[in-house]
């Protein structure tokens, strides 16, 4: 999942180089929305994982 979110980072970096702001919006909001499903998984992992352990 972060390496979707990194790659659609990258993918609106290169867009917004080029000029192509209204791809490089688009790839940013995707990135963003990846970014945060993955840090909200990332935690919920830790919980469950941590009661698992316990």
């Amino acid at each position: 999942m972060l390496g979707w979110a990194l790659l659609f980072l990258v993918i609106a970096l290169a867009a917004g180089i080029t000029g192509f702001f209204w791809l490089a919006s688009a790839a940013a909001a995707i990135a963003k929305v990846l970014f945060f499903i993955f840090i909200i998984l990332f935690i919920v992992s830790l919980i469950f994982g941590g009661r698992r352990r316990a």
